[in-house]
């Protein structure tokens, strides 16, 4: 199987391994996915126990207290689920009173979704949430690594979006 090389910001080429090359739980994609998994799941439970919402509500009650009002689709991209998850948890807590959905005004089939005051309440505690939560997964690095990792995400997320 042919592999096309890579071409790097710094305009260098990268040619992957051939297969069976380097370990698979070595590789960044790997590394990468296990730590967001691992992360999940301990996010997982820290909102179901301490707020007593699934881990997809949480993400999108935290999107839409940060970049309200927002589109189901928007709400999506900025909580990294798909539309039909993003949907189904924008209408659970619209069920429980904590976003409001009104009609767009630009697109006659969507809605528009923004925090209630009781959602604006528990929207300060998944921020305090995920700020702990993020100081305990970073914190067995330097605020020097913090950054430069900081960093290389970015570049990486760059990078990747093309």
């Amino acid at each position: 199987m042919h592999r096309s090389p890579l071409r790097s910001d710094a305009g260098t080429t990268f040619r992957p391994e051939p297969a069976g090359a380097a370990s698979l739980e070595r590789t960044l994609s790997y590394r990468m996915h296990l730590v967001n998994k691992l992360a999940d799941k301990s996010s997982a439970y820290a909102y179901a126990h301490e707020l007593g919402l699934p881990v997809g509500q949480a993400r999108c009650l935290a999107a839409i207290g940060r970049f309200e009002p927002l589109s189901v689709i928007d709400l999506a991209g900025r909580s990294n689920l798909d539309k039909g998850q993003a949907s189904r948890a924008a209408q659970a807590l619209a069920e429980r009173g904590l976003v409001a959905k009104r009609p767009s005004d630009t697109d006659a089939r969507g809605v528009v979704l923004s925090l209630t005051p009781r959602g604006r309440r528990l929207w300060s505690d998944v921020m305090n949430l995920v700020a702990r939560r993020n100081a305990q997964i970073f914190g067995c690095l330097t605020a020097t690594e913090r950054k430069a990792l900081g960093r290389m995400l970015d570049r990486l997320i760059e990078h990747t979006r093309g």
